[in-house]
């Protein structure tokens, strides 16, 4: 069983960034993140794999938003520059064993972090 614990979302102007953290107790092979805004269906936002340190982002983030990772402190990163409120969602961090741009293909779900960006 593995714990994701998701932190460092925030209010912030469109143009700014924020930086969130998933933490996971246990060991993970594919870690992404997702999104979803009121009103809609979670999106894929960005996967990393631990084995190669791949990563694939969606259209809408590319060039935004950047995916790493510290392997000494278990934890994913996912720092997201010149925001836009089409940005605002509640964020969460997931893990598996596939590499995958759907969220079913995923085992393991932090609680979400909300992130607003105001225009």
């Amino acid at each position: 069983q593995v714990q994701l614990v998701e932190s460092g979302g925030g209010l912030v102007q469109a143009g700014g960034s924020l930086r969130l953290s998933c933490a996971a107790s246990g060991r993970t092979y594919v870690m992404g993140w997702f999104r979803q805004a009121p009103g809609k269906e979670r999106e894929f936002v960005t996967t990393f794999t631990s084995s190669s340190g791949s990563t694939y982002y969606a259209d809408s983030v590319k060039g935004r938003f950047t995916i790493s990772r510290d392997n000494a402190k278990n934890t994913v990163y996912l720092q997201m520059n010149t925001l836009k409120p089409e940005d605002t969602a509640v964020y969460y961090c997931a893990a598996g064993n596939k590499v995958s741009v759907r969220d079913y293909d995923y085992d393991y779900w932090g609680q979400g972090t909300q992130v607003t960006v105001s225009s």
